[in-house]
């Protein structure tokens, strides 16, 4: 699994967050990388309504980080493709947020990749 229960819980309060107020700036939740690659997203909230749709900063290593949308289980699918030998997506362990999931996007954008 790419999140623990706990933030599991965590992103869904922060989806019924974002259906009420569209402003709502959270600090991300996760943080997730793909190690063969130069792919990073750090997300925030499920979709209350589609838990499976993870929202957050998305960047696929080509110098274009956005704010986005992501099924989880096409990332913990990724493991199965055919030449990772096995290796999917990690969850960064020692991720502490520093700062609002705009702000990380605002920086993404100026140095072109997440950096934190």
């Amino acid at each position: 699994m790419l999140v623990t229960e706990e933030q599991r819980a965590t992103m869904l309060a922060n989806g019924r967050d974002y259906a009420r107020n569209p402003h709502f700036n959270p600090q991300p939740v996760v943080k997730l990388f793909d190690p063969l690659g130069g792919a990073t997203w750090l997300l925030t909230d499920l979709d209350p309504d589609e838990p499976d749709i993870a929202s957050g900063l998305c960047d696929l290593g080509m110098g274009y980080p956005e704010l986005g949308s992501v099924r989880l289980s096409e990332l913990e699918a990724i493991r199965t493709l055919p030449n990772r030998g096995g290796i999917g997506i990690e969850w960064d362990r020692f991720f502490r947020p520093s700062m609002t999931i705009s702000e990380y996007a605002d920086e993404a954008r100026r140095n072109q990749r997440i950096s934190g």
